[in-house]
């Protein structure tokens, strides 16, 4: 025993030295530096482009839209001097910009940026799977549909420093929105100057946030320094932040144990081990994961008594107390908790009704019926899932409980690249994927419209007409009426998973390690992750204790 472990520290402190052989390597902790485990890569550089968590908690680094989040995930003014001046019954906006930002290339930040960005994510050349978050914008869907020209988007530059929005309806979460990566600026003449090749590496993009990134290796590493032309550099204490890119996260325990990393986050098995570690911390995310189901690729998916039994057949608070163990809770809704309030103030998600609860002799009775509609025994799909050692235990227990469960069912197991798996997704080119999906803005919408006939992000081939009317009408006629808004989108939900086009799964939670030295550190439900504006390392903090060194 004692030698395995000589060999894992020696291990550990291999992969140290190689990444340490000049003073600024990812895990030298000279200077104010922030180093972090990442579970995947980045996708891309080029906001309009991305749709994963990890490249938008880059973003909230490197890039700045309007408007940022602050600890409570309320937007507050980044380039924007103000919020925004509303006129036309909050169809209006009028958004004055602060001057002293600029781009790491030295060009000033303008409105003419963030109209550049915008027609940039519409326009269907572009392909941009989150063009959909724009369509409150006056034209931008029938723009997206390639009916009208980019430059008619509602977005108009008034001067070099204001900007004018013309919305179809006033949005009342219209303000976070702003915040969100889709919706950041972009230097027209370095999207230019790079082409296709644009944000497909450290030097082919510039930068405009708190920091700018010097180095990108892809599946290894992400290197940043303190951006010295950011507006709010004096706000700013960290010199560097060093992101590891790391899929298994035994290795990232280890470089945590060493003082290697100041975060990581841990699995299941791990989480007992440091119970009594002053940086184990464990929190649950507005995110939920669930099984996509394609119906274009398995065609007896197209049956909701064989989708029922799926969902019903899965134990989920057995899932997340043996598989994950790290604060993620069951889920059988969609809408995660977290995510939006009702009218009277109660968590939205937990109004909602769902049919999809474990229930093992329901799913048997549920797959019953689905043979004898579908004339077969038996039946057999794959399902992706990503190509860790974590995702690959979680798949295990998902396919043990369907075989267990479902008589006749064979689940075969697809490990994946991150990558990978959300290229599959959304060229549909997969049969059944373990997904998930975080709030962009705070309302149940968020999560609602991905589900509507045709969506980018639906991936399932299920529509159904009267779920995209009252997801239609909950984000126009009834905005201006709460009640009938709310309860338009509980019974948008409750169809949705009466007909079971993906099964719930869980809550995302995460046990992280983190370095009781770092302060400031803020977390958010919405969009990127974390911002490390504020960030400082305490030095005076014993990081093994997390008490004030003796001096």
């Amino acid at each position: 025993m004692k030698r395995i472990k000589l060999f894992i520290v020696l291990l550990a402190l291999t992969v140290i030295t190689a990444g340490c052989s000049s003073a600024e390597g990812v895990y030298s902790d000279k200077g104010q530096v922030f180093r972090k485990v990442l579970p995947q890569d980045i996708s891309s550089l080029d906001t309009a482009l991305a749709t994963d968590t990890v490249s938008f908690d880059l973003y909230n680094q490197i890039y700045e839209g309007l408007y940022t989040l602050d600890k409570d995930d309320k937007a507050v003014p980044g380039v924007a001097k103000s919020m925004p001046k509303k006129s036309d019954g909050g169809k209006t906006l009028t958004i004055k910009l602060r001057k002293n930002a600029k781009w790491s290339n030295g060009d000033p930040v303008t409105a003419q940026d963030f109209v550049y960005a915008w027609r940039r994510v519409v326009n269907p050349n572009t392909a941009s799977e989150y063009a959909y978050i724009m369509y409150d914008i006056k034209n931008a869907e029938e723009i997206n549909m390639g009916k009208k020209k980019v430059d008619q988007l509602g977005v108009k530059a008034l001067d070099d420093y204001t900007l004018q929005v013309k919305l179809t309806k006033p949005i009342p979460y219209i303000n976070e929105m702003l915040a969100f990566a889709t919706f950041m600026p972009q230097n027209e003449k370095i999207v230019k100057k790079y082409g296709e090749q644009y944000g497909t590496t450290a030097q082919k993009t510039v930068y405009n946030g708190p920091f700018k990134l010097n180095d990108w290796k892809v599946e290894d590493k992400l290197q940043l320094s303190k951006n010295k032309d950011y507006w709010d550099k004096k706000a700013v204490h960290l010199d560097r932040v060093n992101y590891k890119v790391l899929k298994d996260q035994q290795a990232g325990a280890s470089l945590f144990d060493t003082g290697s990393v100041d975060d990581t986050v841990i699995t299941a098995d791990q989480v007992d081990k440091y119970k009594d570690n002053p940086g184990l911390k464990k929190r649950l995310l507005a995110s939920t994961f669930y099984i996509k189901l394609n119906q274009k690729n398995v065609p007896e998916f197209k049956n909701k008594n064989l989708r029922l039994a799926i969902s019903q057949a899965i134990d989920k608070e057995g899932y997340v107390n043996s598989v994950k163990n790290n604060g993620s809770t069951g889920m059988d809704g969609f809408t995660s908790k977290m995510t939006a309030k009702t009218p009277d103030g109660k968590d939205f998600s937990e109004t909602i009704d769902s049919p999809l609860t474990y229930n093992p002799k329901s799913a048997k009775a549920h797959l019953e019926k689905a043979k004898k509609e579908l004339g077969v025994n038996q039946v057999t799909f794959t399902m992706n899932t990503e190509d860790t050692a974590d995702a690959k235990v979680s798949a295990e227990f998902i396919k043990s409980q369907v075989e267990k469960n479902l008589p006749g069912v064979t689940l075969k197991i697809k490990q994946l690249p991150f990558k990978q798996r959300i290229n599959q997704e959304h060229a549909e080119t997969f049969e059944a994927s373990l997904s998930g999906w975080g709030p962009d803005y705070p309302d149940p919408l968020t999560y609602l419209s991905i589900m509507t006939t045709g969506n980018a992000s639906n991936n399932t081939g299920w529509g159904n007409k009267e779920y995209d009317k009252l997801v239609k009408d909950a984000n126009g006629k009834l905005l201006t009426k709460p009640d009938e808004r709310n309860a338009a989108m509980k019974k948008a939900e409750e169809l949705m998973l009466s007909d079971a086009p993906v099964a719930p799964i869980y809550q995302k939670g995460e046990a992280h390690l983190t370095n009781p030295q770092v302060k400031g550190l803020i977390y958010h439900q919405i969009g990127g992750d974390t911002t490390l504006k504020h960030v400082k390392i305490d030095k005076s903090i014993d990081r093994e204790t997390g008490k004030k060194k003796d001096k």
